[in-house]
């Protein structure tokens, strides 16, 4: 039989060894929640902006006859909408720099040449003092004139709703379970092109594109023991960031005015045979438009599908 002396001594070292692992337990976790001294992923460099789906195709475009000259003056958010609190009361929602991802967009498809009519006012200055510096470079043949552009691209970001739709679904067994959340945003943007002799506007599109956010929590809480309790808890969020989302958006907005324009004959392929081009008869069908439908049926003995944009029935090329 063990003495009164030996069981306390027994307890004593029972008490010892519960609070040491629960020191130890508490350490790791608490150096688990101080932020460590080195950033979790190093530094990287500056990389160029990856490419969407509608980036690969707007660069797969077979090649025009001629490009065409565009112009734009801007391309503004109309939204009004502003980041909710806590974000930020005064950052808007979506990028006021459309205007430059259009260009970029525009040069990327190889159908059109962009004239700089944002910064209009800062090129006359500078032609002008290039005049001013050397009275030779006055002649034509030094200053050449600027180009006039044969079409006119405007729209804007038009519509942005957030939390179009919200949902979750989470479990728990015996303590341990895991749960995850998502969100649904959505931006629209109009491009349209309008005809600097005439003022007729040729084509409009809008484009939609889903920014999408998740968050996933595992998640566990037990007791080891009557006394103890094991808490443990995890998560991670992604969000799509809405700049890229405007950026594809814009690009699908161009692939879809360069295929209309083809169809209503105002600028041609190179190719009339490119026509076919798994890429032209895929955004049509995608369009699915009263005007322009590749479905195959047949309308006053026409058959829709074998129009060629060389037709140009009722308008006029702007590109040669």
């Amino acid at each position: 039989m063990k003495t009164r002396t030996q069981q306390h001594s027994g307890q004593l070292s029972r008490k010892v060894a519960r609070g040491t692992a629960v020191l130890i337990l508490a350490g790791s976790l608490g150096a688990c929640a101080v932020p460590p001294r080195d950033p979790v992923q190093p530094t990287t460099a500056a990389t160029l902006t990856p490419p969407s789906p509608s980036t690969r195709d707007l660069m797969r475009l077979p090649p025009p006859r001629g490009k065409v000259v565009a112009a734009v003056y801007g391309f503004r958010d109309q939204t009004g909408q502003y980041k909710p609190s806590p974000d930020s009361s005064f950052s808007t929602s979506v990028t006021q720099g459309a205007a430059a991802m259009l260009i970029k967009a525009l040069k990327d498809s190889g159908w059109y040449t962009p004239v700089e009519r944002e910064s209009l006012q800062e090129l006359l200055t500078e032609r002008r003092i290039v005049r001013a510096i050397d009275p030779e470079e006055t002649s034509p043949s030094a200053v050449p004139p600027l180009i006039p552009a044969s079409i006119l691209l405007d729209g804007g970001i038009i519509a942005y709703e957030s939390n179009l739709r919200t949902g979750g679904v989470g479990a728990r067994f015996l303590g341990v379970g895991a749960s995850t959340q998502y969100r649904m945003d959505q931006v629209t943007i109009n491009l349209r092109s309008i005809d600097i002799r005439t003022g007729a506007i040729l084509h409009s599109v809008s484009t939609t594109k889903t920014i999408f956010s998740y968050e996933l929590t595992p998640n566990v809480y037990k007791f080891v023991n009557y006394t103890d309790l094991f808490e443990f808890e995890a998560g991670i969020t992604s969000n799509e960031p809405a700049q890229l989302s405007v950026k594809e958006a814009i690009e699908a907005a161009v692939i879809h005015l360069t295929i209309q324009g083809l169809r209503d004959g105002n600028w041609r392929l190179r190719n009339p045979d490119d026509w076919n081009s798994p890429i032209i008869q895929r955004y049509l069908a995608a369009a699915q438009s009263d005007v322009y439908d590749v479905v195959q049926h047949t309308t006053n003995g026409v058959n829709q599908t074998e129009l060629t944009p060389d037709s140009g029935e009722g308008s006029k090329p702007v590109s040669s």
